[in-house]
C-alpha cells in the first residue's frame, strides 16, 4: 500500500483538478481524499498527476526502418504489399523486428504510455512477434491483426473467413489497411466476426483526398460512410473528411483516432480537429508508423495544439486535447477491450506524476513537459521512479 500525497490530481473522465491524495493497494485505487495517508507516503508536493497515455494507433513493426521513406508518397511508404514498410518487414530478421519493437515500447513506457493499439502486419506470425516482444514488459499492447488474403478485387472468401477466425484466436481484433485494398464484402466479414467474438474491428479512412475521391467515384460513398455502413468499431485518420462525414461520425458509436504528426509527415492534410471537437466527437490520438514518428504522446499533444492554432485559427481547449490521449477512450465501447483506467476509486492505478511548471495543469503537460519532467509512472503495483 502507498499514498501519492499533496499533488494536484486530474480526476475522473473529465480530468477535474483536485488537491487530494491517492491511496493504492494491490494495484487499485482504494481511496481518493484530501486527508488520506496510508502505507508508504510518496510526497508529490508541486506536482500534477495525470492518467497514463493511450497511443491510439501504431504500426510498431516498422521500428526497424525509422525515417526511411521520408519524402515519398503515402502509397509508396505504406500501401500493401509493395510499400517501403511492407518490403522491409518481409525481408527483416525476426530478432531485429522484436528488438525494434522493444526499443519503441520502452520509449512509450518512459514517456507515460501504458496502452497502445497496434495494426499488426504479417498475419499470425506478426501477432506472435509482438506478443514475444511485449512479454514481461509493463505495457499493454492491443493487437489488431490482418492477412494478405484480405487484399484484391476478387478475394477467395473461404480463405478470408479462415484467416479471420485464425487471427481472432490470438489477437484482440482485426485491422485491414483501408478500402483501397479490400472489398466491402471482406470488410463486412471482418466486422461481423469481430462482433460475434467481442473483438475490435478498425480501418484507415480518409487519410488522403485521393482515396476519398476514388471511393466516391466508384461507390458514391466516402470511406467514412463505407466504414460506418460496415460497422467498424474504430476508424483511423479522418484527415480529409467530405460531405456529411462529420455528422455521420457524430451520430454513430464509432471511435475516431487522429494522427496529426503522421499526416503532416506524409503531407496528406490536416484533420479538421476544430470541427471535430465542436461536433461533440471525442477522438483519441495516435502516433501512427514508427518509421515516421516517435511514439511519444507528449510530442503528439504539443504538435497538435500548435498545429490547430496556426492552421485552423482555433484555440483548442487544452483539457479536451489531453483527454484525447488519456480518458476519451474510456467513454468508447472499445474500452471494454482496452481497459484504460481513469483516476477514481476502484480503478486500476495507472497514472503519471509530472513536475508542475505552470498554473494551468493541462498546458503544463501539453506545452511544457517532456520525459525529464516525469517523476513517477505508476502502473498498478509497479512504481517507476525517474528522478
Amino acid at each position: 500500500m502507498f499514498t501519492i500525497a499533496n499533488a494536484t490530481i486530474l480526476k475522473g473522465e473529465n480530468l477535474t483538478p483536485k488537491k487530494e491524495n491517492i491511496v493504492v493497494e494491490d494495484g487499485k485505487i482504494i481511496e481518493i481524499n484530501e486527508g488520506a495517508f496510508e502505507g508508504k507516503i510518496i510526497d508529490c508536493e508541486g506536482c500534477i498527476v495525470s492518467p497514463t497515455f493511450l497511443n491510439g494507433h501504431t504500426h510498431i513493426g516498422d521500428s526497424i526502418i525509422k525515417d526511411e521513406g521520408y519524402g515519398l508518397t503515402l502509397d509508396e511508404v505504406v500501401k500493401p504489399p509493395n510499400g517501403v514498410k511492407h518490403v522491409a518487414l518481409s525481408n527483416a530478421d525476426d530478432d531485429d523486428i522484436i528488438a525494434g519493437m522493444q526499443d519503441s515500447m520502452w520509449e512509450m513506457i518512459k514517456t507515460g504510455t501504458t496502452h497502445f493499439i497496434d495494426y499488426r502486419e504479417g498475419g499470425i506470425k506478426g501477432i506472435e512477434l509482438l506478443k514475444e516482444a511485449s512479454k514481461d514488459m509493463p505495457i499493454n499492447p492491443i493487437i489488431l491483426g490482418r492477412d494478405n488474403s484480405f487484399y484484391g478485387d476478387d478475394p477467395d472468401l473461404k480463405r478470408v473467413k479462415k484467416a479471420i477466425r485464425d487471427i481472432l484466436k490470438v489477437a484482440d481484433g482485426i485491422a485491414p489497411s483501408g478500402f483501397g485494398e479490400i472489398t466491402d464484402e471482406v470488410a463486412n466479414l471482418i466486422t461481423e466476426e469481430c462482433r460475434k467474438q467481442s473483438k475490435i474491428s478498425s480501418i484507415h479512412v480518409a487519410e488522403s483526398s485521393e482515396v476519398q475521391h476514388n471511393s466516391l467515384e466508384k461507390f458514391n460513398k466516402t470511406e467514412v460512410e463505407r466504414a460506418i455502413d460496415c460497422n467498424f468499431d474504430q476508424i483511423v485518420h479522418g484527415t480529409n473528411l467530405m460531405k456529411d462525414d462529420l455528422k455521420i461520425i457524430s451520430s454513430s458509436d464509432v471511435n475516431l483516432c487522429l494522427c496529426p504528426r503522421a499526416n503532416a509527415t506524409l503531407n496528406v492534410g490536416i484533420a479538421p480537429i476544430s470541427d471535430i471537437v465542436e461536433s461533440d466527437i471525442a477522438p483519441i490520438l495516435g502516433s501512427d508508423n514508427l518509421m515516421l514518428n516517435s511514439p511519444n504522446m507528449l510530442r503528439e499533444l504539443e504538435f497538435t495544439i500548435k498545429l490547430v492554432s496556426v492552421t485552423q485559427n482555433y484555440n483548442i481547449n487544452p483539457r479536451e486535447l489531453l483527454k484525447m490521449a488519456t480518458t476519451n477512450v474510456c467513454c468508447s465501447s472499445i474500452n471494454q477491450h482496452i481497459k484504460k483506467a481513469v483516476i477514481r476509486e476502484d480503478s486500476f492505478a495507472e497514472f503519471i506524476v509530472f513536475k508542475q511548471k505552470s498554473k494551468n495543469p493541462y498546458l503544463n503537460i501539453i506545452n511544457r513537459s517532456n520525459s525529464k519532467d516525469i517523476l513517477y509512472i505508476i502502473h498498478k503495483n509497479i512504481i517507476h521512479k525517474y528522478q
